[in-house]
């Protein structure tokens, strides 16, 4: 996953130097030649700062003070951030107090040290304690956050991977005698805040730590939980007689850093932070076992929790993927105390991982490893793609039976080994989270945040849809936009207070920056003191028009995409599209896709295209159905619906439909996909096989929800491609379990017919 710091990073660069101007001469050391590097890049700042400008006077500020940083003109600095800062707060940015704070603070040290002829140690201890002995506890929280950036682990969204942002952009130098105006913008700024924490580094935890304490009231318990488990509970609280409501997280992810960071942020906003862990993480006790035990012990410490003596009796809880989960997991067994949820980009045991409506992907392998294997996170193995690549290829290479990838690895994986055990939604996932009617018995408020862009499959969806169609009334909100993963959870802020203006290389419409942390807190406020609902929470659907620039706010899911377009696929074929033909259509033959599941001459292949906006699609092993372009424009929102009448020569498949708006210019723009197992698409608690050469109706739902302002002359593109790749099990149709086939029950090469009578759903509103 593209990280924050490179997105911010782009957008940074794109633009901001105005005016042409000869390259700048520059021979980039080597990354590990640290005193040639110090002396190079004082001298690149410079010639930079020669004639650098832009128009825009807050991008011109942002990059004038790193220049003067990196230059060592610490006075212009320190100039340039004051006059940022007014820019900021006169605009209303959200984290305006605490933007750039921690630079403000080495700046006013190098000041200290030149005029007072102190070391800097001394100089920086005497400027933080000026800067941060001031801030209120909220604008402290963020800073203290933000000067920790450099501690956060890969694999958690708080990550700045600083250090490897200048290693990629030095290495992009090294190939050139001269950096163009962008080319040295992003060398800079990646030297800038890289050297800044490296000057920082030692000094900062200590004293951060030492303002924590001057706050917060910081404590750190277990919690039996039966069976001679305990979990570990991490409390933040304000210095304060009152009693106050509790924001808990209940997560697997044990890290001491990140998770103090959330409960801080809690306390700052006047609550209670508390963090729970799972059974055995941290200073818990017990096996490590994902999933299985959360809702229980989560509800447990939400009881805990009320009975406190600086608790008022009421607990809400937060978090994203895997914490998503837990609060749905919590919900199920109804503690008392439980008032009310924000839930973002949740996981979905046995709907989207570890396996993705039912096809397994390999993130299920790799994942316990980091969280199992130790009480905090094995952040090391997890990270080492060296090895999942070769792991994964040789089960490719080999056509070895999924369940085998232990074997092929040559260590243990009791977990992997347990999923594989529940291949369908059954009473195993069933019973981790509410199920069918049990939806309707949750009536706590919720707000739910994820992206058009979350990932195939998306819990939250899940999660929200099973709510609202038992319980309408439900007090259920929901936020949308083009986010990703993290920024589905975060927002488009990221932990400097950067604003993120692009995901994947596609660049965000100005209105879907949003700051996720500070909405949260607006919830909570709302419904816990009574202050206004927040301002983007105008109905109970909330969502940003792609394109359009421009947040909707409907009653309904529905009423996202009201005026249903309907296709159908035909077998009229112009090169390497088939038309998709408007309205219902004749049953008969469309297109049959043909893939041999024997063949790994494609095993070192890269596929092409692959970006949210690209050149190229790939159509190996897939089908692709093009409509006529649209003759105006419109919005497409909501969830698509794509119900196939499949004729096939095996008993199951696997494939994977993805929809793509296709732009007047020939670009590629996905809005949506989908991994499936065709035998549980219909009712995913129980394999439904195929009779081979009898047709089936398969009602395929989306997962992921979009909203894009089309354009007149776009087309509308669908996808079907057989799953025969790397990075999943492969599903060779037998109908035995599809964890044990191998190679050699592929037999004839599939063959997957679409029929005529097969209906595209597309939920439309007409632009305003």
């Amino acid at each position: 996953m593209r990280s924050v710091l490179l997105a911010a990073a782009a957008a940074f660069v794109l633009g901001l130097a105005h005016g042409a101007r000869a390259d700048v001469p520059f021979t980039a050391p080597a990354a590990d030649d640290r005193p040639a590097l110090d002396a190079a890049m004082p001298k690149l700042a410079e010639a930079v700062l020669a004639t650098f400008h832009n128009d825009d006077r807050r991008a011109d500020l942002d990059t004038r003070f790193r220049l003067q940083m990196v230059a060592g003109r610490w006075a212009d600095a320190e100039r340039s951030l004051q006059a940022l800062h007014d820019v900021d707060v006169a605009a209303g940015h959200p984290q305006a107090k605490a933007l750039n704070l921690q630079y403000r603070i080495l700046v006013e040290a190098r000041l200290i040290e030149a005029r007072d002829h102190v070391a800097f140690p001394e100089a920086f201890t005497r400027a933080f304690h000026a800067t941060m002995d001031a801030l209120d506890d909220r604008t402290s929280a963020l800073v203290s956050r933000a000067i920790a950036a450099d501690r956060y682990p890969v694999g958690i969204s708080l990550h700045v991977p600083m250090r490897e942002t200048l290693a990629g952009a030095l290495h992009a130098a090294r190939a050139k005698t001269s950096l163009s105006d962008a080319d040295a913008l992003a060398l800079v700024r990646a030297y800038q805040v890289e050297s800044a924490y490296r000057a920082f580094a030692p000094l900062a935890p200590a004293l951060v730590d030492q303002d924590d304490r001057r706050r917060y009231v910081i404590e750190q318990t277990t919690l039996p939980v039966g069976d001679g488990a305990s979990v570990c509970v991490q409390i933040v609280r304000p210095k304060m007689a009152v009693k106050l409501p509790a924001l808990m997280e209940f997560t697997i992810y044990a890290d001491d850093a990140v998770n103090f960071s959330e409960e801080r942020r809690s306390a700052s906003n006047g609550y209670v932070g508390v963090t729970g862990l799972s059974r055995g993480k941290g200073c818990g006790t017990g096996a490590i076992i994902p999933y299985e035990h959360d809702g229980q012990d989560g509800a447990a410490l939400v009881d805990w929790i009320a009975r406190q003596p600086w608790s008022d009796g009421r607990v809400a809880t937060y978090g994203a993927s895997y914490d998503g989960f837990t609060q749905w997991a919590i919900a199920k067994h109804h503690p008392k105390a439980l008032v009310a949820m924000m839930d973002s980009v949740d996981a979905g045991p046995g709907m989207d991982s570890p396996m993705d409506r039912g096809v397994f992907l390999n993130f299920g392998y790799s994942w316990p490893f980091y969280t199992t294997d130790n009480k905090t996170l094995d952040a090391e193995t997890y990270g080492d793609r060296a090895r999942w690549n070769r792991l994964f290829n040789a089960y490719y290479r080999s056509g070895a039976a999924y369940r085998s990838l232990p074997q092929i690895d040559g260590a243990p994986n009791p977990s992997f080994a347990h999923f594989l055990d529940h291949p369908t939604y059954d009473a195993f996932w069933q019973g981790l989270v509410p199920f069918g009617d049990q939806f309707a018995s949750i009536d706590v408020p919720i707000l739910t945040t994820t992206g058009y862009f979350e990932g195939s499959g998306d819990g939250a969806v899940h999660y929200l849809t099973e709510q609202l169609k038992r319980r309408p009334d439900a007090p259920h909100y929901l936020v949308l936009g083009p986010y990703n993963h993290t920024l589905g959870n975060r927002g488009t802020i990221d932990v400097l207070g950067d604003e993120v203006n692009e995901v994947d290389g596609m660049a965000f419409d100005a209105a879907a920056h949003i700051d996720l942390g500070a909405l949260r807190y607006q919830w909570f406020d709302h419904v816990l003191k009574g202050a206004p609902m927040p301002a983007i929470l105008q109905d109970r659907v909330n969502y940003e028009v792609m394109g359009e620039n421009v947040w909707r706010h409907v009653p309904t899911l529905a009423s996202m995409g009201p005026q249903i377009l309907t296709f159908h696929p035909t077998e009229i074929r112009d090169g390497d599209m088939f038309s998709l033909a408007p309205g219902p259509g004749a049953r008969a033959k469309a297109a049959t896709l043909r893939v041999d599941l024997a063949d790994r001459s494609d095993a070192d292949r890269t596929p092409v295209g692959g970006g949210l906006i690209d050149d190229v699609i790939d159509l190996k092993d897939a089908i692709a159905f093009e409509s006529s372009p649209f003759d105006h424009a419109f919005e497409f929102s909501g969830l698509f619906q794509a119900d196939l009448d499949v004729v096939t020569n095996k008993k199951d498949f696997d494939f994977e439909i993805a929809f793509y708006e296709v732009t007047p210019d020939h670009k590629y723009v996905q809005l949506s996909y989908d991994f499936l197992r065709a035998s549980q698409i219909n009712d995913p608690t129980r394999r439904d096989l195929f009779a081979p050469g009898v047709a089936k109706r398969l009602n395929v739902q989306a997962s992921l929800f979009t909203s894009r302002r089309f354009q007149k002359g776009s087309r509308l593109l669908v996808l079907v491609e057989a799953m025969k790749t790397p990075i999943n099990e492969i599903n060779y149709g037998t109908g035995k379990p599809v964890a044990d086939e191998t190679i050699r029950d592929a037999g004839a090469p599939l063959e997957i017919t679409l029929l005529g009578d097969s209906t595209i759903s597309v939920p439309t509103k007409p632009l305003p």
